[in-house]
C-alpha cells in the first residue's frame, strides 16, 4: 500500500524530517515502512496498518510544528509512543491539557482512560508503579483548569516521610522539614508553569504545596484537591483528606500499594478506601500497570526485574 501527505508547510520541512531526516528515519524504522519525500510530498509505502498508522502520525507531527511552532526530536519520540501505545483509532479521543510550556497528552491506552477518568468524576482514584504518571498528569489536569478559571485553588498534598509524619529529628524550621517530601509536587508544577508564575501563585495562596496533617478542619471549595503517595496514610487520615471536598471541586489520589511506609500490621487508608467506595457512582478508580511507565525506558526494565525477584522470592518461600 502507498499513500502520499501534502505538506502543510514546504518551507518548514527541515523541522519536520529533522537533522539529516532523523525524524523520518525514526518513523522509517519504528513502523517498519518506506519514506520519500519530494515536491511538498511524503510518500509513505508498506503494509496496509502500517502505512495508515505512518500517515496518521505524520499529521500529529505537522499540527505539533504548527501549534508549538518547533518539533523536536523528544516530540517525535512521544508521538511516537503515543501511537504505538494508544494506537491511530485512539488517537482521536487523546485529550490535549494545555500548560504554561505546552502540551501534556497521555502516552498510553491506560493514561487516557486515567485522564478521562479526573475529568469526568469529583473523586479519583489512581493506583500503579512508579513512572506511570499518576502525580504528573493529576497536577496537568489541575493547571489546565486552574488557567481555565474553572477552579479557584489547587491543593496538593502528602503524607510527610511515613503516615505518623515524626518530622522532629530533621534539622530547620517546618518548612525545611518538609520540602524534601514536598518536593516531586513541586516539580511537576515547575514543569507546567514558569517558576514566576508559580511563586505568585503560592504567595497568593492559589496554590497550597503543604504536609497532609494540615488538611485538618478544612473545606475546600472550588479547588482541585491531590493527595499522592496516598499509600502511606492511615484510616483516619484517610478519612479525614476525603471529608475536605466541598462544593465544586475534584480530589484526585494517587498511590503505589505495592510500597508502603507503614508500620507492619497496619493496613493502608489508600487500600481500604478502595475497597470501601469503589461502587459509588461519581467515584472513579483507574489502575495503572507497568505498560504505562513514560519515564526513562530503563524504568520499565527495573520494575520489571524487582517483579520477578519478588516473585522468584515467593516460590522459594513457599516450598
Amino acid at each position: 500500500m502507498e499513500t502520499k501527505i501534502h505538506l502543510e508547510s514546504d518551507g518548514r520541512r527541515l523541522e519536520l524530517f529533522g537533522p539529516n531526516d532523523a525524524h523520518l528515519r525514526m518513523v522509517r524504522d519504528q513502523l517498519t515502512v518506506q519514506i520519500s519525500a519530494r515536491d511538498g510530498v511524503v510518500i509513505i509505502s508498506g503494509e496496509p496498518n502500517a502505512v495508515r498508522t505512518a500517515a496518521d502520525l505524520f499529521d500529529h507531527m505537522q499540527k505539533r510544528l504548527i501549534k508549538r511552532g518547533k518539533l523536536n526530536t523528544r516530540d517525535v519520540e512521544e508521538l511516537l509512543s503515543q501511537t504505538v501505545h494508544i494506537g491511530s483509532s485512539d488517537r482521536a479521543d487523546v485529550i490535549e491539557v494545555y500548560s504554561g510550556k505546552g502540551i501534556i497528552e497521555p502516552f498510553t491506552k491506560g493514561q487516557l482512560v486515567y485522564l478521562k477518568t479526573m475529568l469526568k468524576n469529583d473523586l479519583t482514584f489512581c493506583i500503579g508503579p512508579a513512572g506511570t504518571g499518576k502525580t504528573y498528569l493529576a497536577v496537568a489536569v489541575a493547571v489546565s483548569m486552574l488557567k481555565k478559571k474553572l477552579i479557584r485553588k489547587i491543593v496538593l498534598a502528602r503524607p510527610a516521610v511515613e503516615a505518623g509524619e515524626r518530622l522532629g529529628f530533621l534539622p530547620g524550621d517546618l518548612q525545611a522539614k518538609v520540602n524534601p517530601y514536598l518536593r516531586p509536587l513541586f516539580d511537576s508544577l515547575e514543569d507546567m508553569m514558569e517558576f514566576s508564575q508559580m511563586r505568585k501563585f503560592i504567595e497568593m495562596d492559589i496554590i497550597e504545596v503543604i504536609p497532609l496533617a494540615f488538611m485538618r478542619g478544612r473545606t475546600l471549595n472550588e479547588a482541585i484537591v491531590i493527595c499522592d503517595e496516598a499509600q502511606n496514610t492511615s484510616r483516619s487520615q484517610m478519612l479525614m483528606f476525603l471529608t475536605r471536598l466541598g462544593r465544586g471541586s475534584k480530589m484526585i489520589i494517587t498511590g503505589d500499594i505495592t510500597q508502603t511506609d507503614l508500620p507492619t500490621g497496619e493496613k493502608s487508608g489508600l487500600v481500604e478506601a478502595i475497597g470501601t467506595l469503589q461502587n459509588i457512582p461519581g467515584i472513579g478508580l483507574v489502575e495503572l500497570e507497568k505498560a504505562d511507565i513514560v519515564r526513562h525506558r530503563l524504568v520499565h526494565r527495573i520494575v520489571q526485574a524487582y517483579d520477578e525477584k519478588k516473585h522468584h522470592e515467593q516460590e522459594i518461600s513457599k516450598r
